[in-house]
């Protein structure tokens, strides 16, 4: 479902998110899912955790606090989350291995790319609202992203055409 049209006919229903300059990386343009969430700065321990999971029908966001200085999600994680069934991956901070996420059946945005990996203290938090480009990211609610922008709404939606 393009973002354009659910605007159109959910209007109300939906949240935007700001423009701020998130970046395609992976090898999908549109995905959409049940949003799960960690927040973590430059430590990516609990992305691989929640990663490590099913994520049939879900996209992970991550509230990387918007930092570029480390990537929070490689090839190694990006791999893992399309063999795991993930639809996407929302990153508010860096990912690296941008070749290689392009060839990937996931989605993957961020704010840029870094070749320094990050920490793996076991720092953060997962599976709580994280606020970002104007939007409060909610666990259990829905995502849904396209070239033309990142909505989320309380409720799975679906088109009428």
């Amino acid at each position: 479902m393009k973002t354009t049209d659910i605007c159109d006919e959910h209007e109300h229903q939906v949240n935007v998110a700001e423009p701020i300059g998130f970046r395609n990386f992976g090898g999908r343009e549109e995905f959409s899912g049940k949003i799960e969430t960690v927040k973590c700065h430059e430590d990516n321990s609990l992305v691989r955790a929640a990663l490590e999971r099913n994520g049939k029908g879900k996209v992970l966001v991550v509230d990387g606090g918007g930092s570029l200085r480390c990537a929070l999600l490689g090839d190694i994680l990006a791999t893992l989350a399309q063999n795991n069934g993930w639809a996407g991956i929302l990153i508010y901070g860096s990912v690296r291995d941008s070749a290689i996420l392009a060839t990937l059946d996931i989605g993957v945005l961020a704010l840029g790319k870094h070749p320094k990996k990050s920490a793996k203290k076991n720092e953060g938090a997962a599976n709580i609202p994280v606020y970002f480009a104007g939007v409060i990211f909610v666990p259990g609610q829905y995502i849904y992203i396209d070239a033309d922008g990142i909505l989320t709404s309380a409720t799975e939606l679906t088109l009428s055409k």
